[in-house]
């Protein structure tokens, strides 16, 4: 006998067996016996909006895999244009194919010059690079009118090589114009991470050579983030193109999902935390107010792992490569105190507060002088291959406009008052 489960209506009797497939059972079942009772999910905590074959998630196990493959294999061989290949085209590439992918998405990295001109120069001076970078995507889709030619599958993929190759060069302008700070160019003859850290730290030199070391390590962070799955900021890359939206308008839609410090900003509230931890002495004194439900131990715990996340596992040996460059970051003995207290004490066991992945990244950008502002604007450069496989893929199953249903909770038909009654 399948796997099924059967629903019964007691105030009818009546029932429908439901089979479970790939871990999910089909909404329309539950339809045809409860025509108009909606399944109330908050959160969307126990509903699958979609099916998807990019990644694949559980974090019971703490298991995350790109089209099959695991993460610890491509973040110690792969790079993340191999990555940007695999989630879009389902198969990693061969060398010719992987050649080409890159060489069209190194000759793309180009602004036009309204944008540079005239666009960014309308920010106020301290305006924020992740709300510039939002601003900017959007942008893009009036530069590219035939990106709302969705239907066109070539065409679909001129503007997801168009939003890969530009958005380091859109991100690392943000950052220049938050600063005051001339912009600078693309440099095509560096890697995806090496032009991006070019962008941002080459100031007067002839040419620019990032260390090797801080640019894989970059590339890793970039491949880390590429994607997990139906997140805030993934469902709404999928929720907007539902609207035949052009993908542009998508990802600034993703991006500003991103923007939350809910989603994107779960590092920037570790450093924080490090920071009001203070010193190594006052380590103890934390963990019981966190006990005591007065404070909380941020970069631990997360809504989809319940073991610990392998990406974290990936970031601390970058950060230890990347520290052998840069220096120990004062706060990293703070950092890994707490992962110790946090994996040996059943308080924090028993509630699988685990490290994630926000818990080293922020080190690491510190490390490298990025400043915190700047955070979530590189957690948007490593997703936006994956909002774009989502965004592809969608297009390709032909789905339907998102459309949630509620329960309504308020008042039942009354009469208008006149406003001279009430």
């Amino acid at each position: 006998m399948p796997d099924s489960v059967t629903i019964t209506d007691n105030r009818t009797g009546e029932s429908v067996e439901v089979p479970i497939v790939n871990g999910g059972i089909d909404a329309d079942h539950w339809n045809k016996l409860l025509p108009g009772i909606w399944f109330l999910d908050p959160g969307f905590g126990s509903t699958a909006s979609t099916e998807s074959a990019i990644t694949e998630l559980d974090g019971a196990n703490g298991i995350l895999r790109y089209r099959g493959y695991p993460i610890e294999q491509l973040a110690e061989q792969s790079t993340f244009l191999e990555v940007c290949y695999l989630l879009l085209n389902g198969e990693l590439p061969d060398k010719s194919q992987l050649d080409q992918w890159t060489h069209d998405i190194t000759h793309h990295t180009f602004i036009h010059e309204n944008m540079r001109k005239r666009f960014y120069e309308g920010f106020h001076y301290d305006a924020h690079p992740m709300g510039m970078l939002v601003s900017a995507i959007a942008a893009l889709s009036t530069f590219y009118p035939e990106a709302k030619d969705i239907e066109d599958r070539e065409n679909r993929f001129i503007q997801i090589n168009r939003l890969i190759s530009k958005v380091p060069t859109l991100a690392a302008m943000a950052y220049r114009a938050s600063i005051g700070m001339p912009f600078v160019f693309p440099d095509n003859n560096l890697t995806y991470a090496e032009n991006f850290l070019s962008m941002m730290w080459r100031v007067a030199e002839p040419s620019y050579e990032p260390d090797p070391v801080l640019a894989r390590a970059m590339d890793v962070l970039f491949m880390l983030h590429a994607d997990h799955e139906q997140n805030c900021s993934t469902t709404a890359m999928r929720v907007i193109g539902s609207a035949h939206a052009d993908p542009y308008s998508a990802a600034a839609g993703a991006t500003a999902g991103l923007y939350g410090p809910r989603h994107g900003g779960a590092n920037e509230a570790v450093i924080q935390m490090l920071r009001d931890i203070g010193s190594y002495d006052d380590i103890p004194a934390f963990i019981e107010s966190v006990k005591a439900g007065e404070g909380r131990l941020m970069g631990f715990g997360h809504r989809v792992y319940k073991a610990y996340d392998p990406r974290a596992r990936i970031v601390k040996n970058q950060a230890d490569e990347v520290f052998k460059i840069t220096g120990r970051n004062p706060l990293l003995d703070i950092a890994l105190k707490l992962e110790e207290i946090a994996l040996s004490d059943d308080y924090f066991k028993s509630r699988n507060l685990y490290p994630n992945v926000d818990f080293y990244t922020g080190l690491i950008y510190q490390a490298m002088n990025f400043p915190m502002d700047m955070f979530t604007v590189l957690f948007a450069i490593g997703r936006m291959p994956g909002w774009l496989s989502h965004w592809n893929e969608a297009v390709d199953q032909g789905v339907r406009i998102s459309r949630p249903r509620q329960v309504y909770t308020g008042p039942a038909e009354r009469n208008y008052v006149p406003i001279s009654e009430r």
